[in-house]
């Protein structure tokens, strides 16, 4: 596909002013919420959160400083004692009752979200419906935990393995899922029973002080705690306080990195979700139209600014061209535009100018590369950081632009001749979030995905999450599980009591 065969991607606008945008928005209060109440924050300052749709400003948040997180922490040090001696029971009560408190105010919510983030409609109903799921889930969830039988393992003496909270849980949300990841850990945190001091990205905290603010007085004071800020300031603070017993992050390798390496100074227990580059094989006798179809779907969802995302197409040669024609051709035909430019609007903007920056150097670099730009390949013009849905051909082995993360709405194809090299570079991967495996062969839709070294490997699938299954990877992608009953695993702690009954 030539250059000029791409110049139907246009940038659908909003039909309103984007300058009286602000002022429809049921915007949230913009202090720090701390034991129930929004409080001010102590340095005075404030950062500006940034439409990326239109590029104005919607609002300011509070800088947050490490005396704001101590303050915090102090609240849910106080908070967790009473609410980590709650039943099950009365705990799924809560996490039932946030999860209708969420539905009554979806549309706030959706609103607030696709304006922060630049969403399509259709995406930010799905995170809010996706919400409302994780919490109803990890209700019924906490009241199923089992543990080994308790009985004699030594004579004289009976063993109980008790379940505990771990205290207090400190987390770090990334930009890209604002009001989904904050529940993803939310949610079970508070069923295991924690308390929690949460700093959502300083790009996009306005879902997350939303739910604050209408979960204020209907649960109990201190339990949910949202400081705002920087992830240098209160990242690192949240890293090293003393008084927080776990650290969970959804984020980049880097600050990843940099919360493991803070947290082990105090030992605390880490639980991290980060980078992806999810490899798509893509075998000769699959049904090359519905791979195609899949990767659409899967490499573009959220403007591909998802760690899951398809966006890396291992394709057998033999097939590499037809596959590749059908994919060009079901990529051209999204739609892209601000978030209430029409329901069929697919594709958002990049969350912010630098990361905008960094994905159209990307693109630059894998031209001067020589690679080929079978469809997009080009930022487009005016206002917001919007940059074309890019499909990119003819990538050798080992190519930058096919080995780094990049979050953007660009999907790669590669070739590989033999089932064992296709294998071996998909694994040759620094990332183990997710793959797909795409083959009508039933012997090698049970055998290929036991040698990805992925966290989720899909069959003839891509990006189908659900709350009863884990989500989580290997190697540079991290390591803890969200969703499902390991998450509850992992923000609890077991005891051993074993009690002398011979004496």
């Amino acid at each position: 596909m030539t250059a000029t065969q791409t110049e139907h991607f246009t940038v659908r606008r909003s039909p309103a002013d984007a300058r009286t945008l602000p002022l429809q928005l049921p915007l949230p209060p913009a202090g720090h919420f701390i034991n129930g109440s929004f409080v001010p924050g102590s340095s005075g300052e404030s950062i500006e959160v940034v439409d990326p749709t239109t590029e104005a400003i919607i609002t300011s948040v509070q800088a947050g400083t490490a005396d704001d997180v101590d303050v915090a922490v102090a609240a849910a040090v106080a908070a967790q004692k009473t609410w980590g001696a709650t039943t099950p029971k009365e705990r799924a009560d809560v996490l039932n009752l946030i999860a209708n408190i969420i539905e009554e105010n979806r549309e706030a919510f959706e609103a607030i979200e696709s304006a922060n983030t630049g969403k399509p409609q259709a995406v930010s109903e799905d995170d809010v419906s996706s919400t409302i799921d994780t919490f109803r889930f990890m209700a019924g969830a906490s009241r199923t935990l089992t543990s080994m039988a308790g009985g004699d393992y030594a004579t004289d003496h009976t063993s109980v393995i008790l379940r505990e909270p771990v205290g207090v849980v400190g987390v770090i949300t990334p930009w890209n899922y604002p009001l989904l990841m904050a529940a993803w850990k939310i949610a079970p945190i508070l069923a295991a029973g924690n308390s929690i001091v949460i700093k959502p990205s300083e790009q996009t905290p306005l879902s997350t002080l939303k739910l604050a603010e209408v979960l204020a007085g209907r649960i109990p004071d201190g339990i949910l705690n949202v400081v705002t800020g920087r992830g240098r300031t209160v990242g690192q603070r949240l890293s090293e306080h003393p008084d927080i017993a776990l650290i969970a992050l959804t984020g980049s390798v880097v600050s990843g990195q940099a919360v493991a390496e803070t947290a082990a100074r105090s030992v605390k227990r880490v639980h991290l979700e980060l980078g992806g580059k999810a490899p798509v094989l893509v075998f000769p006798d699959a049904d090359l139209r519905a791979a195609a179809v899949g990767v659409r779907n899967a490499g573009f969802w959220n403007a591909g600014q998802d760690c899951g995302a398809a966006c890396r197409v291992l394709v057998h040669e033999s097939v590499a061209e037809e596959f590749t024609e059908h994919l060009v051709r079901e990529v051209s035909t999204l739609v892209i535009g601000a978030p209430d430019a029409g329901d069929d609007v697919e594709i958002g903007p990049m969350i912010s100018r630098p990361h905008f920056e960094r994905v159209k150097e990307s693109l630059e670099e894998a031209k001067a590369a020589g690679l080929t730009m079978a469809v997009g390949g080009s930022v487009l013009q005016g206002t917001g950081y919007f940059i074309e849905p890019t499909v990119i051909t003819n990538v050798p082995s080992g190519a930058p632009i096919a080995t780094h993360e990049i979050f953007g709405p660009v999907v790669t194809v590669e070739t590989f001749a033999s089932t064992e090299e296709a294998v071996r570079r998909a694994n040759e991967s620094p990332y183990g979030l997710s793959a797909s495996v795409w083959t009508r062969d039933s012997s090698r839709s049970l055998r290929i995905p036991k040698q990805l070294e992925f966290g989720t490997v899909w069959v003839n699938a891509h990006l189908v999450l659900a709350c009863e299954v884990p989500w989580g990877g290997f190697k540079g992608s991290g390591y803890g599980r969200d969703l499902s009953l390991y998450a509850l695993d992992d923000y609890s702690r077991t005891k051993h009591v074993m009690i002398n009954h011979g004496a």
